[in-house]
Formats: structure tokens, C-alpha cells, sequence
């Protein structure tokens, strides 16, 4: 059986072609390069490696192969693995950095939206005769499943 990938490596070579950056951050992090590599071309990819074909500084080229795990299982695995492997790369090597949430704010509307739920709610479940806001209870038709959930608890706990 053909590999599906390998079909279609001339494709994935050209179009990688456009993207030398990345292709030298696989180099130096999943390769493991620890030289100063001036260009990188993708020669070669299949579901388990790709090969790059590195000029180093000195203007040496050095082929490195680059493992694929876990295999791809087809060729619609492709583009997402090679970009979860590009940020994997670029973090590690320090080209970007992840974020840091340091906090988080609910937008302004957010609050009132937020008490106009949870008021109401509150009310309704919780508003019972014997309440302060027991007068409530007359107007919302809470009463019998309250009565329900307070016969159920107590039959429960006793």
C-alpha cells in the first residue's frame, strides 16, 4: 500500500518551500542541529519522517531526518501536525513566547447580564411564604417544587 503522504510530497515540498523559518526551527529542535543552519528545504515527507536538507554557515549541507510521532494516519493529518510541531518548535527554541494570563475581567454588561439571570433565579427557587420576599411566592409557580425538593431533602436526611 502506497503512502499517502509520500504521494503527495511535491506538493507539501513546494508549498513548504514559502516557509524556510519553520522548516529551519524543525531542524534545530526536532532534528536536534545544534549549528547555525542558513536554509532549509524539505527533500522528502511520509507519514513517519520528513527529511530536510540544511545549509549550515559554513555552506555545508547536512540532511536531517525528522521523526513524525506519532505517525500520520493520513494526508488530512498533515497541515495540523505540521503546525502543532511549528509552535512546539518555535516555543522551545524561544522565537515566541506562550502567553501568560496574569488575570480576567468580565466586560461591563457582562455583571448586569450576569444579576439579571441570577436574581431572578434566586428569587424564584428560593422566595418562599415564610421568606421576607414570601409575597412573591404568590406570583411565581415555584411553590409546588419547592415543596417538593424540601419533602424529598427531608425524607432523604431523616
Amino acid at each position: 500500500m502506497a503512502d499517502p503522504v509520500a504521494e503527495k510530497s511535491g506538493f507539501l515540498k513546494m508549498y513548504m518551500s514559502n516557509h524556510p523559518d519553520t522548516l529551519v526551527a524543525y531542524a534545530k529542535w526536532f532534528g536536534k542541529v545544534q549549528e547555525v543552519i542558513k536554509s532549509a528545504e524539505m527533500s522528502a515527507i511520509d507519514t513517519k519522517s520528513m527529511t530536510l536538507s540544511c545549509t549550515m554557515q559554513n555552506g555545508t549541507k547536512k540532511d536531517v531526518r525528522v521523526l513524525i510521532e506519532p505517525p500520520l494516519r493520513g494526508y488530512d493529518d498533515v497541515k495540523p501536525r505540521l503546525l502543532e510541531m511549528k509552535a512546539l518548535a518555535q516555543e522551545g527554541l524561544g522565537m515566541i513566547k506562550a502567553p501568560k494570563i496574569s488575570g480576567f475581567v468580565l466586560p461591563k454588561k457582562a455583571h448586569m447580564t450576569s444579576l439579571s439571570t441570577i436574581v431572578p433565579g434566586f428569587l424564584y427557587f428560593f422566595a418562599g411564604s415564610t421568606s421576607p420576599l414570601g409575597f412573591i411566592s404568590t406570583f411565581l409557580p415555584h411553590t409546588p417544587l419547592k415543596a417538593f425538593t424540601q419533602y424529598t431533602y427531608a425524607e432523604n436526611m431523616g
